[in-house]
């Protein structure tokens, strides 16, 4: 009788239906790679909007970490304190816009012949030296160079390129900024209930960590500009021979400063190529000006800094933004640091709730 009651169940089943438990077992791991498969793919379709949203989070914290230092002075409401921020970084760029942009759009003109000219006689110099260098392949460097270059300075000259893709960060963010445990509780809540409870101290990590990476960013950026501008300065009052454009060098440090490890090493190639377009002398004392600039930013700002944020490898970073910078362009640059510096905070805290099952599971193992 059992055995016609198994019969009648395997004629009734479904053709779809897998008995064997092997078989099963395999059509689950096969579904489960097939839709890690299907995020990814969704994931580098969409990548270019999930940069975006990054972007809006990044800048989101930038505004939160202001807002939250003027609360230890200014005990009013979150939203005026956000509002004071946004208002201090406008008048910021108004200032930047009225009182230094005709200067700084005149020479963000000059910057690439200069560049140019300079790396024409570092090509003769070398032919001198008895080096092989083809023109056509110096000619194919600059090309590029001057199109990152042309990137940087037309986004000054003219307030910020890619005026799309900012305004949807600029908005996003603020609107994150505003109130962002709205939007930490509406992804707390497709989660799982016992995954919430995790999600949010993830998230407090994150942010803190993030507030505090673009604190040091921000404090990095304004010595490096301050300094080098006084230092372009300098030269000019006590030689009375002036450096070009320290203005636009100047900001451009300031701005580089906020990618590490390239942004050092484009800025001190830019300054010290327009430093020798003034004669030798002008071009010995630039690269000792970068020296000091990135000494103090390397020995000084930023070991005080990176003791209250993430510690990230150099090697590391560098790798990352690398592979950001050929994926995403500039803005993969920008953010390639920040974002590495989230995924450290995950993994970190996934490596956490690993440990703590561990020990539960080995407390219940051993109830001694």
């Amino acid at each position: 009788m059992a055995d016609s009651d198994n019969d009648d169940r395997e004629m009734g089943a479904s053709p779809a239906s897998i008995t064997s438990p092997e078989l099963r077992f395999e059509a689950a791991r096969a579904l489960i790679w097939t839709t890690i498969v299907g995020l990814l793919v969704l994931a580098i379709y969409i990548s270019q909007s999930l940069l975006v949203i990054f972007g809006a989070m990044v800048f989101a914290s930038m505004i939160d970490g202001g807002a939250r230092l003027l609360g230890r002075v200014l005990p009013i409401a979150r939203a005026w304190r956000v509002v004071i921020v946004l208002v201090g970084a406008v008048a910021f760029l108004l200032w930047l816009t009225i009182y230094a942009g005709s200067q700084i759009s005149s020479e963000a003109a000059e910057l690439p012949a200069i560049v140019e000219q300079q790396a024409r006689e570092l090509f003769v110099w070398g032919r001198a030296q008895g080096f092989e260098i083809a023109l056509d392949d110096i000619k194919g460097m600059m090309g590029q160079a001057m199109d990152g270059v042309g990137t940087v300075t037309r986004a000054l000259g003219g307030l910020f390129g890619g005026l799309t893709t900012l305004l949807l960060i600029l908005i996003i963010g603020i609107y994150v900024a505003i109130e962002p445990r709205l939007y930490e509780r509406g992804v707390a809540w497709i989660l799982p209930r016992h995954r919430r409870a995790d999600f949010h101290i993830t998230a407090r990590r994150m942010g803190f960590t993030m507030r505090r990476l673009m604190f040091g960013r921000i404090v990095g950026m304004v010595v490096e500009g301050i300094f080098t501008y006084i230092m372009l300065m300098l030269y000019g009052l006590v030689t009375g021979d002036a450096i070009p454009m320290p203005a636009l060098l100047a900001i451009l440090t300031g701005l580089l400063a906020f990618i590490p490890n390239i942004g050092a090493f484009v800025s001190g190639v830019l300054m010290v190529l327009v430093g020798f377009s003034g004669g030798t002398e002008m071009g010995i004392y630039t690269i000792v000006v970068y020296l000091l600039v990135q000494n103090i930013d390397g020995y000084i700002v930023i070991p005080m800094i990176a003791k209250k944020t993430v510690d990230l490898a150099p090697a590391l970073v560098l790798g990352m933004q690398l592979i950001m910078g050929i994926l995403f362009g500039i803005l993969g640059l920008f953010l390639a640091d920040p974002l590495l510096a989230m995924i450290k905070v995950a993994l970190e805290r996934r490596s956490e709730q690993n440990a703590r099952d561990e020990a539960a599971a080995s407390g219940e193992s051993n109830p001694a």
